[in-house]
């Protein structure tokens, strides 16, 4: 089994990717494959809605100059996801809003695997960012993971991120709880449980 991290924020071995790395190190005691993977801080174009994804089918985005759909095709071989992000102006960072529209309206290959998300703030802001992220799991058929209090660190640097004893705790909380809920999936499936039935999708506007 394996979960895909993704780190939205611009630095790469910074407060997010903190949290990230102690979620990591408990699922990797539970014997489940965690791989950190940084969205860079390259520009990342934002999605157009074009449908050019739906046209091929092939869970790709049609834009591949940046790092989407390196993750897309990460995204496959994963069993389960976490997104971490820093807050910006009381709501993820840019580049993970950008990477996660087109990551989830190309992407096919999310529907009943597990996802969480992680933040990680200075002070304030972190409630909104953790809301923002979250939406996009439950519009995507995924279990969300909880942990013993909502996924956020405090601190404005990764010695102070460390210091955050209650944070760095729901972290590894997270991770084991992440770890439980995946070797349950596992179970149901070794029992011969089948997912969900699924029905044709029916698409309502409010204008008529």
């Amino acid at each position: 089994m394996k979960v895909l991290l993704i780190n939205g924020s611009p630095k790469a071995q910074g407060c997010t990717y903190t949290a990230l790395s102690e979620v990591a190190k408990e699922l990797k005691k539970e014997n489940i494959e965690a791989e950190i993977f940084h969205v860079g801080n390259d520009p990342i174009r934002g999605c157009m809605g074009c449908g050019g994804c739906s046209k091929t089918n092939s869970g790709k985005c049609v834009f591949n100059n940046d790092t989407v759909n390196i993750a897309l095709e990460k995204a496959k071989e994963a069993d389960a996801f976490i997104f971490g992000s820093p807050v910006h102006y009381a709501a993820p960072s840019g580049s993970i809003t950008s990477f996660l529209d087109r990551f989830f309206y190309a992407g096919n290959c999310f529907q009943y695997k597990p996802g969480a998300a992680v933040v990680s703030c200075r002070r304030g802001g972190a409630a909104s960012t953790f809301d923002q992220l979250n939406k996009y799991f439950s519009i995507s058929n995924m279990p969300i993971v909880s942990s013993q209090y909502w996924n956020m660190v405090h601190g404005n640097t990764p010695e102070e991120v460390k210091q955050d004893l209650e944070g760095m705790q729901t972290m590894r909380t997270l991770g084991r709880n992440m770890a439980w809920l995946l070797k349950s999936i596992q179970a149901g499936k070794d029992a011969g449980l089948s997912l969900p039935k699924k029905e044709q999708k029916i698409a309502t506007n409010f204008i008529r």
